[in-house]
């Protein structure tokens, strides 16, 4: 009886402990921070484990009516009683063109989200700042896209950004309040907040990797060259994209801002009356514009991509973000942060853009010389540039036609010219400086592959631009291709783990698990990771192509892999 008595008080006591910590699990979680308190939620990942989600932390507040388009934005306001940080805030005012829609937002959209398993300062978890893509005119970092659940996973965490966009964040006049790259200078600003911040989520200050996709990687190889962000993290990793391509790297753009003037009803050369003029605008008749301000030379050479960092002029008591030309920054050894850094590219990235650029051929009959990149025409003559296009045409097609009867032939131009050479190219002159790089290549073809999934070319072998990132993200797109097939939850935990172990420990296989070493790059090994059915090691992936482009680029007197 006494025994009896005994287990029912033990039963009682352990359901009011358990009580107790369910409704703790409950309680919504509060950080303090020097601008106020904020009320995060408590989430749960795909694995069944639960984090702390706090959405829509302003990290920056973005100069607005007289002062837009001014590149520095302002600390965050402080706030009184305790904010709500269940919601992601606005996103930036933009056309985005993934949907082919304009979304209002906000010009008030400086917000980080951050996910994390730990709330205590002495957990220093590895933190990962995501910067995402979208041709520096789309997007934003909120989790429909860009959701924690697979990286959370291996223990580090998640912090993700927006910065302005198009116009409203890049418009360039030459001016001391407006030399442009006002969108990437937000990302430093973002940067030094959760490196100031990031303890009170559990996370390791001094162990930082930044990452990004598309010009999410440009951006992130851009801050490595930066003396604005020195110090403000450890480690990279840029997926497709570096800030050594002509899609990064701004032309004109005083001359750009004057045409978007006159597209929107006013024609000066007057730079304080284009100022007033597009600071009395509504936002959104701001965007949208980046393809409606190119020149024929543009709208058939390259990725529309226009409003983007620029190289700033000097100006008293202005700190630029990038002065000098990166490619002579990183062949002259100025590189601010001298951290490890993971790259490479996807399979196929030509993939997705293959519709657009067959019909540019078809306007203008099939000239080829439109593939040389902009950075050679610009330094050789035209007839070297004809020349170039011919050899082009020799090496790729042969005896075929580089049209749509041959969408394999500019898959291949495109995934070359636009990621896989300058991929290569910033590896190469990086390592030169002894600084550890490891370089992979993207080739899974899984249900995963979404953006090729619903590309016209979805049997074409190779891996589309952006589809990596289903790898890494679990969002609406893939869902059902993870929900139904258990297989590709196991390659992306591998995946992830390469990422994640990458930013642990700045080695993507450090305990071996994979079954292969993944071998730092060296100039002369040019060693690279297969990240596919069977991972393995390689030297100079696409040796061939690549050293097509090399004797290219050493023509053209350039900076190349082989110098």
């Amino acid at each position: 009886m006494a025994g009896a008595k005994i287990i029912a008080i033990l039963a009682f006591c352990i359901a009011v402990v358990v009580c107790y910590r369910s409704k703790d699990k409950q309680q919504k979680p509060i950080v303090t921070l020097r601008e106020g308190k904020i009320r995060g939620t408590i989430g749960t990942i795909y694995d069944g484990s639960s984090y702390y989600s706090f959405k829509g932390i302003p990290y920056a507040e973005a100069p607005v009516g007289e002062h837009r388009f001014e590149s520095d934005s302002l600390p965050p306001k402080p706030w009184n009683g305790i904010r709500d940080a269940s919601q992601h805030g606005p996103v930036c005012t933009q056309y985005d063109f993934t949907i082919s829609q304009y979304i209002e937002g906000s010009e008030q959209c400086l917000f980080v989200n951050i996910y994390t398993k730990s709330l205590k300062p002495e957990a220093k978890i590895p933190v990962m700042v995501f910067i995402h893509g979208g041709s520096y005119m789309s997007g934003s970092g909120n989790s429909d896209t860009f959701s924690p659940d697979l990286l959370l996973e291996h223990n580090v965490i998640l912090a993700t950004i927006n910065y302005r966009l198009e116009l409203l964040g890049f418009l360039s006049v030459d001016t001391p309040d407006v030399p442009g790259s006002g969108g990437i200078k937000d990302t430093v600003k973002a940067l030094r907040w959760i490196k100031e911040n990031i303890a009170k989520f559990g996370g390791d200050p001094d162990n930082i990797t930044i990452f990004g996709e598309s010009s999410g990687g440009s951006s992130v190889t851009y801050l490595m060259l930066s003396p604005t962000a020195r110090g403000l993290f450890n480690k990279v990793i840029a997926q497709s994209g570096t800030c050594f391509e002509d899609w990064a790297q701004a032309r004109g753009m005083k001359e750009r801002a004057f045409r978007a003037a006159k597209l929107l009803g006013k024609d000066t050369n007057d730079v304080g009356e284009l100022l007033h003029f597009l600071r009395g605008l509504p936002a959104l008749n701001l965007t949208n514009l980046t393809e409606k301000t190119m020149t024929e030379e543009e709208i058939y050479r390259g990725f529309p991509e226009q409003f983007i960092p620029v190289l700033e002029k000097h100006y008293k008591n202005v700190q630029a973000f990038i002065d000098e030309d990166p490619v002579q920054k990183m062949v002259n050894g100025k590189v601010s942060n001298k951290v490890p850094i993971m790259l490479g590219y996807n399979s196929g990235e030509g993939i997705s853009v293959i519709s657009e650029e067959i019909k540019k051929l078809d306007v203008k009959n099939n000239n080829v010389t439109y593939f040389v990149p902009r950075q050679i025409v610009e330094a050789v003559s035209k007839e070297k540039a004809l020349e170039f296009g011919d050899r082009i045409q020799k090496f790729y097609a042969g005896d075929r036609s580089i049209s749509k009867e041959n969408p394999d032939i500019v898959r291949d131009i495109l995934t070359d010219t636009n990621f896989a050479y300058n991929t290569h190219r910033f590896a190469y002159l990086y390592s030169k400086l002894n600084a550890p790089v490891y370089m992979y290549k993207f080739n899974y073809e899984t249900d995963l592959n979404i953006i090729k999934r619903y590309s016209s070319y979805k049997d074409l072998p190779g891996v589309s631009h952006a589809d990596d990132l289903f790898y890494l993200f679990y969002n609406n797109l893939n869902k059902e291709a993870y929900d139904n097939q258990p297989k590709l939850r196991d390659i992306a935990y591998e995946v992830t783990k390469l990422w994640t172990d990458f930013a642990k420990y700045g080695n993507p296989t450090p305990d071996g698990s994979l079954g292969v070493n993944w071998l730092p790059y060296t100039p002369a090994g040019k060693e690279y990771f297969n990240i596919q059915d069977k991972y393995s090691v390689g030297r100079f992936a696409d040796q061939r192509r690549m050293e097509f482009w090399d004797q290219i680029y050493k023509e053209a007197g350039l900076p190349h892999i082989g110098q």
